[in-house]
């Protein structure tokens, strides 16, 4: 029996309080192999976000890319950051869990996170943000 070659992609998450979105591509990021996202699985606006709709996409993007011969992806997490939220959202962990389950074998996760290296000045003005 001729051994299978492994083929490597990289799974991009992006979570944030509002989405979750799973983009994986071949190794250079060039090339997009499968998109999903937390909107595409549910109907209602506020659930987009949530675990369940993260499992969803996972589990959807990860058969797309193991059709297309992928067999392991390595990770890269990224919340808004910048002014933003520098935490994940909730349905990040709950994706990375669906891909593991899903079949792919999983290799490096990485935060790739935007961090501001003091740029330009948050918005909200002196006084911050009064609510």
């Amino acid at each position: 029996m001729p051994e299978q070659r492994e083929k490597w992609g990289v799974a991009h998450i992006y979570s944030s309080f509002n989405n979750t979105i799973i983009h994986i591509t071949d190794l250079t990021g060039a090339e997009t192999i499968a998109k999903a996202s937390g909107g595409m699985m549910v109907k209602a606006d506020r659930e987009e976000a949530s675990p369940y709709a993260a499992i969803q996409a996972a589990m959807k993007a990860a058969q797309e890319a193991m059709d297309k011969g992928i067999t392991g992806v390595h990770i890269k997490v990224r919340a808004p950051g910048g002014h933003g939220p520098k935490i994940p959202g909730p349905g990040a962990q709950a994706a990375i869990r669906a891909l593991a389950r899903a079949g792919l074998k999983i290799g490096r996760i990485e935060d790739v996170t935007p961090i501001p290296h003091d740029g330009t000045r948050r918005p909200g003005g002196r006084r911050g943000r009064r609510v």
